[in-house]
């Protein structure tokens, strides 16, 4: 319990930031959720037809998968705040939309009649008569919305929208228990400080009539009320502030350049020195869209224009993206990638890092004396006996698994996808026998792995290779060689020493960059 205190404390001001985008991205997506949902309840209780159709499509939103949402929005609307707003918003409609309606069809309908007799129009009754005495059950809506969005927008930090998510994805990725909790711990406060204000709100919109209360409690009452409003009135003081800061903190440099990377440490380590790199030797500042999932969501963005660049890996971008078969000359992979990337999607790629991040499989070392596994050939023979848990991409990619298999001849006896450092936690739990690496993986090392070796060439080179727009590259032309100066440092042992002082020592990705580029003597 000492050691989360000593974290939480050291991380206190990244905490801070983070949840004040947190906050802002859920009062902005629940605020939007409210402005669209409370019409059309209202609009589909009048329409008795169009209530199905509009209650059918927001609980076919709420089925989808709140990950598969992300990915369709993507390309559409980019990485960033917009598509996780987005996302928020359509899950939140639901409630607001069904007890909107449920509010306004469920009131007496003599009270409506007597508005009606005493010559209210339908507009005057809706606004005097069916709002205020619906509001109780609409806010309560409203309420489960606000709640259920809070937790929600740690996915956000998935696709580079930031909030606590990043600390939780982080944690999950470096198997870091503080970490994750140093995201998950505000989120769950956060939430139910949402619900307790939005109770008070509840409660404060709830006609006197329809509360159960003895005239002897009136003057409490009222004092109460008195005090609810207080707190509300400081809660909206303290939102507005968080956008104002937020709002504050924007660039105004008119030169910007967006770096983004993938989900795990050795990109976010590399990004950290690029931006760092950046910014200290040129005039140029740096929009940091870190730990964006995948390859197919990294470049996306790129192509998109979200980011300006990203570092990604020879291999990959040769079989992932451009689909040719994997192959292992390292000069045509490169130059060929350098070529289509140009043509095709006029991204620069520009001069191969030092470092071969290529893929391998490994096991634990007990495992690999008991079978006497030394290369990928001895696995094939007894493949059919071991469970293999595997990053989701590379359990469905040709130059994986699935390319992996028919070069050796074998198949697992159950291949499992598990994204980030929870294939290691399951190897060493005993649940898999095999797992997917890079070859400068910090865990490695700490986790003390075989790796076995691939003795028929099957996997691609996998050096690190920076893409960046053309038009980016011709606008900023001094980022060029400080970048391949860079990359001529970062060799495989370097990078992989790297990559541990974070996985296991728990260090600060910035801070192992910042200390390697002093070192170097770059900045």
């Amino acid at each position: 319990m000492n050691e989360l205190f000593k974290y939480l404390l050291g991380a206190k001001d990244q905490i801070i930031t983070l949840l004040f985008e947190h906050i802002k991205l859920t009062a902005l997506s629940v605020g939007i959720a409210i402005l669209i949902g409370i019409p059309l309840g209202i609009l589909i209780s009048y329409i008795k037809k169009i209530n199905k159709p509009v209650i059918g499509i927001a609980s076919v939103i709420q089925a989808i998968p709140s990950m598969a949402l992300l990915g369709f929005a993507i390309p559409f609307l980019g990485i960033g705040t917009t598509p996780a707003i987005v996302m928020v918003i359509l899950y939140s409609l639901l409630p607001i939309i069904k007890n909107t309606t449920t509010g306004i069809n469920n009131i007496d309908q003599q009270m409506l009649e007597a508005a009606r007799g005493i010559g209210l129009t339908k507009f005057q009754i809706l606004t005097k008569v069916q709002i205020p005495l619906a509001l109780p059950v609409i806010m309560s809506g409203i309420r489960i919305s606000a709640v259920t969005a809070v937790g929600l927008m740690t996915m956000a930090a998935f696709i580079g929208g930031g909030g606590l998510g990043y600390l939780v994805f982080s944690g999950i990725r470096t198997v870091n228990n503080y970490q994750i909790l140093a995201g998950a711990i505000p989120a769950c406060i956060l939430a139910l400080l949402v619900d307790g204000i939005l109770g008070i709100v509840e409660s404060l919109v709830t006609p006197i009539s329809l509360q159960k209360t003895n005239t002897k409690n009136n003057r409490e009452r009222a004092k109460t009320r008195r005090i609810q409003k207080v707190v509300l009135a400081t809660t909206c003081c303290l939102i507005a502030l968080v956008f104002v800061v937020t709002g504050s903190q924007k660039i105004s440099n008119k030169k910007i350049i967006a770096i983004g990377s993938k989900d795990f440490t050795e990109q976010e380590i590399i990004s950290n020195m690029l931006s760092e790199l950046i910014e200290r030797k040129t005039d140029i500042s740096v929009d940091r869209k870190f730990s964006l999932g995948g390859t197919q969501i990294a470049f996306s963005a790129l192509k998109s224009g979200a980011i300006d660049m990203y570092v990604d890996y020879s291999g990959t971008a040769y079989g992932d993206i451009l689909k040719y078969p994997p192959i292992s000359d390292v000069e045509k992979v490169y130059t060929t990638v350098k070529k289509d990337f140009k043509d095709k999607y006029n991204i620069e790629v520009l001069k191969q890092m030092k470092f071969n991040n290529t893929y391998a499989l490994a096991v634990k070392k007990e495992t690999a004396e008991k079978y006497n596994l030394n290369t990928i050939s001895d696995l094939a023979k007894i493949g059919d006996q071991f469970v293999a848990t595997t990053s989701l991409e590379f359990l469905n990619r040709e130059d994986g698994v699935v390319g992996l298999k028919k070069k050796y001849g074998f198949n697992f006896k159950d291949e499992i996808g598990i994204d980030g450092s929870s294939k290691y936690a399951a190897l060493m739990n005993n649940d898999s026998d095999v797992v997917d690496a890079f070859s400068t993986d910090g865990l490695l090392k700490k986790y003390d792995l075989a790796l076995l070796e691939d003795d028929k060439n099957f996997f691609p080179p996998y050096y690190a290779v920076p893409l960046i727009h053309y038009e980016t590259l011709e606008k900023y032309p001094e980022i060029k060689p400080l970048i391949e100066e860079l990359g001529d440092l970062l060799t495989d042992d370097i990078v992989s020493e790297l990559n541990y002082r974070v996985d296991e020592l728990k260090e600060d990705p910035k801070d192992v960059a910042a200390d390697f580029l002093e070192k170097q003597g770059l900045v």
